[in-house]
């Protein structure tokens, strides 16, 4: 691995600028001790709205906990013609709810052998997570939890329901997937909860593994190179673990379970918060490791985990976002087949083309579109600022999120651009194109806004490593 430089951002004075603030606190009273398990239940309804990519579905979409199936408040006035047809659906999908990576079950191993060693009589707090059974196996990394597959057979079931013509006997059915285990279990789960209308010539529907096009970020040796494997491109990150408001957090923590800080650091206490996440989503309990955090440090833990996922996935290097033009062509091309099959009179070959991935996959290519951008980047030190911030990962990519293409052709309109259209659908809400603010566009004014991407993104030239002997930084 190359040693590249800081970015001049993030350089070692604004590090220094972000150090730790030492926090006064006297330890909490053993009455408030004894009643942190009974606040745990009031708690992680407070805290489940801030868990970024390890966030339920149901959070953006919480109608679903009372209906699994429900298809949620009318979508309002969609405007779209009543003399239209849908020709084709194009979804791609992050997986469904999943266990803990190996490297998470390690770290929280690690914290709960710290507490297991200390006086039971001590610490009440530390006691009571110590009690906690450890049942995470490094076996479960990141495989997909039975949540996630009700997840997807959920999801599957909500669509159809919702593209009843699109979904009915006799479709084809074209399910591709990344080669992970969690993401060919979820298309093999999304699959199953459409049941045996869709004529696939068996109930097995075969998966095509496609990492070209749903691990786009693998295949990029620049993204690679100077984001993936450059300690340096997260230098936002590394600030904000170290700054006050991390600080703050570690403090309390140190002092709830009776530890000195030095035994703490921010990713103990990620993992930490992340367990009370993973019990939510899993198993629909709450942890009790959700008592260690408030509303506000749920919010500080948030930032954090947006932080990554800006300057990695998202906005912070344009790398991030031109590396998935590969597949943001594959839609269009497809779109495009569509229509030339129609105005052909031919049967449309591809109706529906659901392809599962990460949110990896997912969040780049909203990117590239250009959506839940801020005005101001995420930076370590302006938190406060982005309180109101459009780019909250949570509520972007969540467990099963679903970005969807819905072609149409519409019969009685006044101009032949007007007979293809489009809608867009992210988790299942209907998304306001950026160059009309409607939530229709004809297909052509939708081509003409993205024809740069579509003619001048190319993978190979994105992807390619500079040349010239230049740091990472003057890259990015």
């Amino acid at each position: 691995r190359r040693r590249l430089r800081p970015a001049s951002s993030c350089g070692s004075r604004a590090v220094a600028a972000m150090a730790p603030r030492r926090v006064a606190g006297a330890l909490p009273s053993a009455a408030l001790l004894l009643l942190l398990p009974l606040l745990a239940a009031v708690t992680s309804a407070g805290l489940s709205g801030y868990f970024g990519t390890k966030s339920r579905y149901e959070e953006v979409n919480p109608h679903l906990v009372r209906d699994p199936l429900s298809l949620g408040p009318a979508a309002g006035a969609s405007r779209l013609p009543a003399a239209c047809t849908p020709l084709q659906l194009r979804a791609v999908l992050r997986h469904g709810t999943r266990y803990p990576t190996v490297g998470q079950i390690r770290r929280l191993g690690q914290l709960h052998a710290r507490l297991l060693r200390r006086p039971a009589t001590a610490c009440p707090a530390a006691a009571d997570l110590a009690a906690w059974q450890m049942w995470y196996e490094e076996s479960l990394d990141g495989r997909l939890a039975p949540q996630g597959r009700r997840d997807m057979e959920l999801l599957a079931r909500r669509l159809a329901a919702r593209f009843p013509a699109l979904f009915a006997a006799r479709r084809r059915l074209l399910l591709a997937s990344s080669s992970k285990h969690r993401c060919l279990q979820s298309a093999a789960a999304f699959r199953r909860g459409l049941g045996p209308s869709l004529s696939l010539g068996s109930d097995e529907v075969e998966v095509e593994v496609n990492d070209s096009l749903m691990r786009f970020f693998d295949h990029c040796a620049k993204f690679v190179a100077l984001v993936e494997e450059n300690e340096a491109a997260m230098c936002q990150v590394d600030a904000f673990k170290e700054g006050p408001e991390m600080g703050k957090v570690l403090e309390k923590v140190a002092s709830t379970l009776c530890l000195p800080v030095k035994e703490l650091n921010a990713d103990l206490i990620q993992v930490a918060f992340l367990t009370c996440s993973y019990e939510l989503a899993i198993k629909n309990v709450t942890s009790p490791w959700c008592s260690l955090f408030s509303e506000e440090d749920a919010k500080v833990l948030e930032y954090l985990n947006d932080l990554k996922q800006y300057w990695k996935r998202g906005y912070g290097y344009d790398i991030n976002s031109r590396s998935s033009c590969i597949l943001f062509q594959d839609i269009f091309q497809h779109l495009d087949k569509a229509v030339e099959e129609s105005k052909s009179s031919k049967p449309i070959s591809s109706p529906l083309i659901v392809q599962v991935g990460h949110a990896e996959t997912l969040q780049p290519l909203l990117a590239l579109m250009g959506f839940f951008k801020d005005d101001e980047p995420l930076k370590a030190n302006n938190y406060v600022r982005q309180t109101h911030r459009k780019f909250r990962s949570g509520q972007i990519v969540p467990y099963a999120a679903n970005l969807v293409f819905v072609l149409y052709h519409c019969d009685q309109v006044k101009t032949s651009e007007e007979e293809y259209q489009v809608q867009m659908l992210l988790n299942e809400k209907l998304m306001s194109f950026h160059h009309s603010n409607e939530t229709i566009s004809t297909y052509a004014d939708l081509k003409d806004y993205y024809k740069d991407i579509l003619e001048n993104c190319h993978f190979k030239e994105e992807c390619e490593l500079p040349k010239i002997n230049i740091t990472a930084v003057d890259e990015l």
